[in-house]
C-alpha cells in the first residue's frame, strides 16, 4: 500500500489532504491552548475563593477561628489553594509538553511538505517539457514528410511534361531529394525524442513520483502518530496530578474528621465565662416592723432620698446581680474601653490582662535584644574606631533604654491589675472611684495600697470589690458627686525630664523642661498626678518628672 503506486495521478488531491492534516494539527494545538487557559482561570478563581474566605489578620474574625470547625474550614481553604496549584501544574505541563512541542513540529512539517511538493512540481514541469519537445519534433516530422511528398509529386509532374526543359526537371528532382532528406532527419529526430520522452515518462511515473509520494505518505503518517502521542501526553498530564489532588481531598476529609464538638463547647465556655456566681435568694424585708431597715445585700433599690446610705455587700456566699445590672453612667460617658479592662467580667478581664502582659513582655524582649545589638556595635566601634563613632550610638541606646523603662512600667501596671484579679494581692479595704483620672478627695489611698487600688490614667472605672468593700454611691449618683468636687490642692512642683505625649484619657502631655504643680504623688503604680492650670490636669509617668514636694504646704498650698 503505497501512495506512489496507488495515487500516482492524485498529486493535487494529496496536496489538499496534507494541508488539511496540518490544519487539524493546528486546531488541536488551539484546543490544548484553550484548555490551559481554562485551567489557569479555574486555578485563579479557586485561589481567589480561598483568599476571600481566609480570616483577616488582627481582626475579631481571626479570633473566632480557634474553634475546631473553623480550623477545619481553614484547612479546607488551604487544601483548595493546593488543589488550585495542581491545575496550574496541568496548564504548565500542557503548554510545555504539548503546545510548544507541536508548534515547533508544525513548522518543520510545513517546511517538509513544501519541499516534497516542490520536488513533485519540478518533476511535473520536466515531463511536461519533454512532452512539448516530443510534440514539436512530431509536428516537424509530419510537416517535412508532407513537403517531401509535394516535392516528389512536382518532380514527377515536371519529368512527364515534354514542354519542360531538362534543367527545370533536374532542379525539381534535386528539390525533391532535399525534401526527402529533411523528412528523414525529422524522422530520426522524432524517434530520438520519442525514446527519450518514454524513458523520462517511465522514470516519472515509476521512480520520481513514487519516491516523492512515499515521502509525503511518511510525512503524513508521522503527523498522525505525533498527534496520537500528544493525546496520550494530554491524558498523562492529568493523570500525574490525580494522586496529589487525592491528597488534597484526603486533607479536607482529615480536617473534617478533626472537628471536636466537645472542644468547641469548652472554648465557648472559656470565651464567655464571666466568673460571677449566680445571684442568691433575695431576703424578705418585713415592712410591718417599725424598725430601721438596712438595704438587702442583693437589693437593687437606690435609697437616694434618705441621705444616700451605704449599701454593704455581705459575705462571699451572697450572690451578686452584676450580670443583670446595666452599665453605669460613667462607663457610658467615657465611650471607650478602659485600659484595665474593668468593663469586662472577671474571667474575661483576667484573660485580656494576661494577653496584654504577654504582649508587653515580648516588646520588652525585642527592645532588650535591640539594646544588646547596639551595645555590641558600640564595643566594636570602641575597638575599631575606623568603623564608626561610638558616641553616635549613645542617643539610640538611651532611646531604647527609655523605651524599655516605659514598657516595664506598663508591664508592672498590668501585672498589678492581673494580680488583683487573680487574688494574689490583698483586695482593697475601701472602694475608691475616679472619673477622668480623678480620685475621691475624701478617701485618698495610702502608699501601701499599691497598684491594685489605682485605676489606669485613662479614667476607667473598676467594679471589683471584696468582702469588706463598700459602695458609697450607686451609678446613678456619680454625675452629681463629681460635678460638686473641688480641685485638689497642690502639694509641690515637678520638672519634666522628658517629653510625654498623653494619648490616653486621663493623661496629660508635657514638654521636657516644663514646670508643673503636683496634686497627687505616685501611689505605687508609676503615675503622678499633676496640674498645669485650672482646666489642665492629669497623669504622667513618675519616671518622666522630677518631683519637689512641699511638706509644709501639703493640704494648704493651692493653685491660684
Amino acid at each position: 500500500m503505497s501512495w506512489g503506486t496507488e495515487l500516482w495521478d492524485q498529486f493535487d488531491n494529496l496536496e489538499k489532504h496534507t494541508q488539511w492534516g496540518i490544519d487539524i494539527l493546528e486546531k488541536y494545538i488551539k484546543f490544548v491552548k484553550e484548555r490551559t487557559e481554562i485551567e489557569l482561570s479555574y486555578a485563579k478563581q479557586l485561589r481567589n475563593l480561598s483568599k476571600k474566605y481566609q480570616p483577616k489578620k488582627n481582626s475579631k474574625e481571626e479570633e473566632e477561628y480557634k474553634y475546631t470547625s473553623c480550623k477545619a474550614f481553614i484547612s479546607t481553604l488551604n487544601e483548595m489553594n493546593d488543589y488550585a496549584g495542581q491545575h496550574e501544574v496541568i496548564s504548565e505541563n500542557m503548554a510545555s509538553q504539548i503546545i510548544v512541542d507541536l508548534a515547533r513540529y508544525v513548522q518543520e512539517l510545513k517546511q517538509e511538505r513544501k519541499s516534497n511538493f516542490h520536488d513533485g512540481r519540478k518533476a511535473q514541469q520536466h515531463i511536461e517539457t519533454c512532452w512539448k519537445q516530443l510534440e514539436s519534433s512530431k509536428r516537424r516530422f509530419e510537416r517535412d514528410c508532407k513537403e517531401a511528398d509535394r516535392a516528389q509529386q512536382y518532380f514527377e509532374k515536371m519529368d512527364a511534361d515534354i514542354n519542360v526543359t531538362k534543367a527545370d526537371v533536374e532542379k525539381a528532382r534535386q528539390q525533391a531529394q532535399i525534401r526527402h532528406q529533411m523528412a528523414e532527419d525529422s524522422k530520426a529526430d522524432y524517434s530520438s525524442i520519442l525514446q527519450k520522452f518514454n524513458h523520462e515518462q517511465h522514470e516519472y511515473y515509476h521512480t520520481h513520483i513514487p519516491n516523492i509520494f512515499q515521502k509525503i505518505q511518511e510525512m503524513e503518517e508521522r503527523r498522525i502518530v505525533r498527534i496520537g502521542d500528544s493525546m496520550k501526553t494530554y491524558a498523562e498530564v492529568d493523570r500525574q496530578v490525580i494522586p496529589i489532588i487525592g491528597k488534597c481531598l484526603d486533607g479536607i476529609v482529615k480536617a473534617a474528621e478533626s472537628i471536636d464538638q466537645k472542644n468547641d463547647s469548652q472554648l465557648v465556655i472559656e470565651a464567655y465565662k464571666s466568673g460571677f456566681e449566680p445571684p442568691g435568694d433575695i431576703e424578705f424585708e418585713d415592712y410591718t416592723q417599725p424598725m430601721k431597715r438596712t438595704v438587702s445585700d442583693n437589693s437593687l433599690s437606690n435609697s437616694r432620698g434618705e441621705g444616700k446610705p451605704d449599701l454593704k455587700f455581705g459575705g462571699k456566699s451572697k450572690g451578686k446581680l452584676w450580670p443583670f445590672i446595666k452599665k453605669n453612667k460613667l462607663s457610658l460617658k467615657l465611650g471607650a474601653t478602659p485600659e484595665d479592662f474593668s468593663n469586662l467580667p472577671p474571667e474575661q478581664r483576667r484573660k485580656k490582662l494576661q494577653q496584654k502582659v504577654d504582649e508587653l513582655n515580648k516588646e520588652i524582649q525585642k527592645e532588650m535584644d535591640q539594646r544588646d545589638a547596639i551595645t555590641k556595635m558600640k564595643d566594636v566601634y570602641l575597638k575599631n574606631p575606623q568603623m564608626g563613632d561610638p558616641a553616635s550610638l549613645d542617643h539610640k541606646l538611651a532611646e531604647v533604654s527609655q523605651n524599655i523603662e516605659k514598657l516595664r512600667l506598663e508591664t508592672q501596671k498590668f501585672e498589678a491589675w492581673l494580680a488583683e484579679v487573680e487574688g494574689r494581692l490583698p483586695a482593697r479595704s475601701e472602694q475608691t472611684r475616679r472619673q477622668s483620672g480623678l480620685y475621691d478627695s475624701q478617701n485618698p489611698p495610702t502608699v501601701n495600697s499599691c497598684a491594685q487600688d489605682r485605676e489606669s490614667p485613662d479614667g476607667s472605672y473598676t467594679e471589683e470589690q471584696s468582702q469588706e468593700s463598700e459602695v458609697k454611691v450607686l451609678a446613678t449618683d456619680f454625675d452629681d458627686e463629681f460635678d460638686d468636687e473641688e480641685p485638689l490642692p497642690a502639694i509641690g512642683t515637678c520638672k519634666a525630664l522628658y517629653t510625654f505625649e498623653g494619648q490616653n484619657e486621663g493623661t496629660i502631655s508635657v514638654v521636657e523642661g516644663e514646670t508643673l504643680y503636683v496634686i497627687e504623688e505616685d501611689k505605687g503604680d508609676g503615675w503622678t498626678r499633676i496640674r498645669r492650670n485650672e482646666d489642665e490636669e492629669g497623669y504622667v509617668p513618675t519616671s518622666y518628672v522630677e518631683v519637689y514636694l512641699d511638706k509644709n504646704a501639703k493640704g494648704a498650698k493651692t493653685y491660684i
